[in-house]
């Protein structure tokens, strides 16, 4: 396993991590979800992502018993929550990112993880409704007891970002040292530029979600649509329409070509390929298969296959390399 720094923070982060977004209390059963865990902290990773809307905090209660029966050193993995959509029945006060909600969601998730703290507290997403200034103020109260170590964002506007940044300035308190976002071979303008300066001028980590584009990069729907998929799942028609875009499957049977080239699986070369960015801190990788895992963790390995001229050969089939801003 590779390491690297999370940010500017003094945390060494496992180049790739593990999450349970769509899989744990939902689509697989919890034996599946132990052995898949036991797998990542044996191959060395030490970050395992969740969230409290995960399903409806079922996710967490599972990760917890897993954590709780495996009994390993706090002190050697890292678990993660987000705050902002709730766990309950969405009424007033129960989702957001007003202080009620976040105390109330943080203590909610160290019950259902049965941890002390969480090492990596995120807001899900931007709340229009409550001033960030609450929400910071709101985070570093949880720092200063000892209930969370580190806080950050998720889907975050680079603007936010950095209105976030301002407002802990302004009272000393401690901003958001890491971002969360999607980034995969489609989706690339946040972390490859938006958040430029960010990483600059305040030392952004980043712990990356669907770096396969949620199974497209798999290339198991190459061939048309099978039935025990993510995109399948009953809420899902929402990620099935953002990520079918028109021409996407002939572009990935192309980088399929060139994986079998290099002598490497489509997903493997996928995930080497968002390591290959020197932002990314972490790739969150989701399986609901032993061999799925077993699989992309191979993607530490292919890093090095993606040269200088198989990067070019990648960019040439995806025609978005995103336009770098002039500074």
């Amino acid at each position: 396993m590779q390491y690297r720094k999370l940010g500017k923070t003094g945390i060494q982060i496992s180049a790739v991590s593990f999450g349970s977004w769509l899989t744990f209390g939902k689509q697989i059963e919890n034996k599946i979800a132990e052995t898949l865990m036991h797998t990542a902290y044996d191959a060395g990773i030490n970050f395992f992502d969740n969230a409290e809307i995960y399903s409806r905090g079922q996710s967490e209660i599972v990760m917890g018993n897993i954590l709780k029966k495996a009994a390993w050193p706090r002190s050697s993995y890292m678990v993660s929550s987000k705050v902002f959509f709730g766990y309950e029945d969405s009424k007033p006060n129960q989702t957001g990112l007003s202080r009620k909600h976040i105390m109330e969601g943080c203590h909610a998730a160290l019950k259902r993880l049965q941890v002390d703290y969480i090492d990596l507290y995120f807001c899900h997403r931007p709340d229009k409704q409550t001033p960030i200034a609450e929400t910071v103020w709101a985070m570093n109260t949880l720092i200063q007891q000892g209930k969370i170590l580190y806080w950050g964002t998720s889907e975050w506007s680079a603007q936010e970002i950095l209105q976030a940044h301002i407002e802990a300035a302004r009272h000393n308190l401690m901003g958001p040292v890491m971002e969360q976002p999607q980034y995969h071979m489609f989706e690339r303008e946040k972390i490859e530029k938006d958040y430029l300066h960010i990483y600059q001028y305040e030392g952004l980590g980043t712990t990356i979600w669907s770096p396969l584009a949620s199974g497209l990069l798999s290339g198991k729907y190459n061939n048309g649509m099978p039935t025990d998929t993510r995109l399948n799942i009953e809420g899902m028609d929402w990620l099935k329409e953002r990520m079918f875009v028109e021409g996407r499957i002939e572009k990935i049977k192309k980088l399929a070509a060139l994986a079998t080239e290099l002598g490497i699986s489509l997903p493997v070369m996928a995930i080497a390929w968002v390591l290959k960015n020197e932002h990314v801190s972490t790739a969150i990788l989701g399986a609901s298969k032993l061999q799925q895992l077993e699989e992309n963790l191979k993607a530490l390995d292919a890093v090095p296959l993606l040269t200088d001229e198989v990067i070019e050969k990648i960019e040439t089939i995806l025609e978005n390399k995103p336009v770098q801003p002039q500074f």
